[in-house]
């Protein structure tokens, strides 16, 4: 203890809806996101069999399915994925999702942080 002091509005709660910066990014797909200064993750919940258009940014992004199916189409390949699977997307390579029949949960960090998902909004960009 002594010097240590714990910064509590570090620390979060997958579970809890009321953390982070919440964006709908398509029908059905909703993300929480929480942003440090040179990483920023992006909590994506997404319902049976939504889609997310198909999209490019700058930013490095890392993607993992915690729980769920799908298809992630990246640079025009449709690659299947279930739980456990992990992804990375380099920067400005177009990339998109179809969600399987029981939905998906994933989890993007994206490094830089992307600065139009600092604040509330909806879609993929600003």
């Amino acid at each position: 203890m002594g010097e240590t002091i714990l910064a509590i509005e570090n620390f979060f709660n997958i579970d809890d809806p009321s953390q982070g910066i919440f964006r709908q990014l398509a029908e059905g797909i909703t993300t929480r996101i929480f942003s440090g200064e040179q990483a920023m993750l992006s909590l994506v919940r997404c319902e049976a069999d939504a889609a997310g258009r198909i999209h490019s940014h700058p930013e490095e992004q890392w993607g993992m399915c915690l729980e769920g199916s799908g298809v992630r189409i990246q640079d025009g390949i449709d690659v299947p994925f279930k739980k456990g699977d992990f992804w990375r997307t380099p920067g400005g390579v177009e990339h998109g999702i179809r969600v399987g029949p029981d939905g998906a949960t994933v989890l993007d960090i994206f490094a830089p942080p992307r600065e139009e998902y600092r604040k509330p909004g909806s879609g993929f960009g600003s």
